[in-house]
């Protein structure tokens, strides 16, 4: 998409990009019940005077076929969504948690994603035990008798080195569920992510500036089209033309062709081959998906707070696609990383500068990325071993700013 359009004719583009997107793309079997339940969550805290924040979370995945064997992926498990949504919770707010199906959640990943197995958290345990001495067989080569032990009532429970932590965890999840103060919402493909965060933020219009948009998702860049998604199994070797006449699409997504149906190819099909230093390789064709950010901020929830994220890997860039990201969406705050740092270090950025903030416990282990080593200022620290629960006070004071401005505005329109 051209950059250096006017921005009146720039954003005519976004718009007729935005708008062919969801014409064109199949709307998620879920999409339905998930508004039908958001609905009736945001009803219930509307009525409470609760704020609400949808936390977006986990990456979104990119299919290649229609029966979807193979896709494009990223790392993220869902980290720092999951934590974040925590602490959002212990600040009072009411959290849509739109999370990627399988990635970590609230409460849960303290033990989901432990570098041991949640069996090791548990123990058996009796009621009542009973010694029965048993004589060994003749022949037997045991020097002694033994004894068995008739265990009675079996139960499980948590050891006592691990039971205050856990039943900590599960008090805090107790109560959210007890107060419906947290709904769990998935997805798994760009598709179904993009319908659902936009049904979502149309549902929590009611909410004005009490809502706010933590989007930690990874999101996708780029995507295939529907219309030149292949129906089956991308295959590595040849296919019997048998099979292919049988087919009503006539398409076959192959690795391995031969030299002359490669030049044959349309350049519009997701999926084509180019000769590799040993054999063939896979080449895909995407298309970059239309940046609905702007839709957000402008239609889809325009009275509320709206942060995202942005990560990187070269430290030069990283301050640079914050504020291009500002610029561009004309949102409220860009939360900044470094794939290398992110889990002790980031930089808020919004129209008034950038703010570093970092764990403290991490002073020594700092590299050249290093807000503390480049001389970036000013820095917030904080102790602790997450450093969410240093982002997310932050954010909810920017919201209560933002909130109170919004609220002065409105007194002087009278």
């Amino acid at each position: 998409m051209p950059e250096s359009l006017p921005p009146h004719l720039q954003s005519t583009v976004n718009e007729l990009s935005e708008s062919h997107y969801f014409e064109t793309n199949p709307c998620p079997p879920s999409l339905k019940a998930h508004a039908a339940a958001a609905s009736a969550f945001i009803s219930q805290h509307v009525s409470q005077n609760r704020r609400v924040v949808l936390v977006s979370s986990g990456g979104t995945t990119v299919p290649l076929e229609n029966q979807t064997v193979r896709f494009i992926d990223n790392f993220s498990a869902g980290t720092r969504g999951a934590t974040s949504a925590e602490y959002f919770l212990e600040a009072g707010y009411a959290v849509i948690f739109l999370h990627r199906q399988f990635s970590l959640l609230p409460y849960s990943r303290h033990y989901s994603h432990s570098t041991n197995c949640f069996l090791d958290f548990l123990e058996e345990a009796y009621t009542t035990t009973t010694t029965i001495p048993t004589i060994s067989p003749p022949g037997s080569n045991r020097a002694a008798d033994r004894e068995e032990v008739e265990k009675e009532n079996p139960r499980i429970q948590v050891p006592q080195q691990y039971l205050t932590p856990m039943l900590t965890v599960l008090r805090k999840y107790r109560r959210a569920k007890a107060h419906n103060l947290l709904l769990l919402l998935p997805f798994t493909t760009i598709t179904s992510y993009l319908f659902t965060l936009r049904e979502i933020a149309m549902c929590m219009r009611p909410l004005g500036d009490m809502a706010m948009f933590y989007l930690a998702a990874a999101v996708s860049d780029f995507f295939v089209p529907p219309s030149r998604m292949v129906e089956h199994k991308i295959q590595s070797g040849e296919i019997p033309q048998s099979v292919l006449d049988g087919r009503k699409d006539g398409k076959a997504a192959k690795l391995v062709v031969k030299d002359e149906e490669r030049e044959q190819r349309s350049e519009k099909e997701p999926v084509k081959v180019a000769p590799g230093g040993a054999g063939q390789k896979l080449v895909v064709d995407l298309d970059p998906v239309p940046k609905f950010l702007k839709k957000l901020v402008e239609a889809w929830a325009p009275d509320a707070m709206i942060i995202s994220f942005k990560l990187e890997t070269d430290p030069s860039l990283l301050l640079h696609k914050c504020r291009q990201s500002l610029d561009r969406y004309s949102h409220h705050l860009v939360i900044g990383n470094l794939l290398s740092t992110r889990k002790y270090e980031v930089v808020f950025v919004d129209r008034q500068g950038e703010q570093w903030i970092r764990l403290h416990r991490y002073d020594d282990e700092t590299d050249g990325s290093s807000a503390a080593v480049t001389g970036q200022q000013p820095i917030v620290e904080g102790e602790g071993d997450e450093i969410e629960s240093i982002i997310i006070p932050q954010c909810v004071r920017r919201h209560e700013e933002l909130m109170m401005r919004k609220s002065v505005e409105r007194v002087e329109r009278g």
